[in-house]
């Protein structure tokens, strides 16, 4: 009941819900780009992959400096189907979509780039 219970909290957030349907229908992605795509600060959204890690929905890797993120292989696959059902034709995730298509033809490291520019810009 536990892991349930994890699971559900991991969800409850309406942009952890936006990440992990990006992360369906994109395999992998890096934490700058998920910055990128829900327009929240890069410690905000890694508070929300610990969450989702933690809830055992996603599993991270590092290469070099860079963090990606995928599905865990613990992800249900009810609950897969469920979001997609729900989820799939909201205004957000296509919302979601387009940015997405802008956000992957960068390279990670111009968008960290940019986010810190952005960052120090704003400071």
């Amino acid at each position: 009941m536990e892991t349930i219970l994890n699971m559900a909290k991991g969800l409850a957030d309406g942009n952890r819900m936006r990440i992990v349907v990006a992360l369906m229908e994109h395999g992998e992605l890096c934490v700058c780009q998920m910055t990128e795509m829900v327009g929240l600060a890069g410690a905000t959204v890694s508070r929300h992959m610990n969450v989702l890690q933690n809830a055992r929905l996603v599993q991270c890797r590092k290469q070099g400096r860079w963090v990606f993120y995928r599905l865990s292989g613990e992800f249900p696959e009810i609950l897969r189907r469920w979001l997609w059902d729900a989820l799939a034709d909201s205004v957000d995730i296509k919302a979601d979509r387009e940015k997405l298509k802008t956000i992957l033809a960068c390279q990670p490291d111009e968008l960290c780039r940019r986010q810190r520019v952005g960052v120090e810009s704003s400071a």
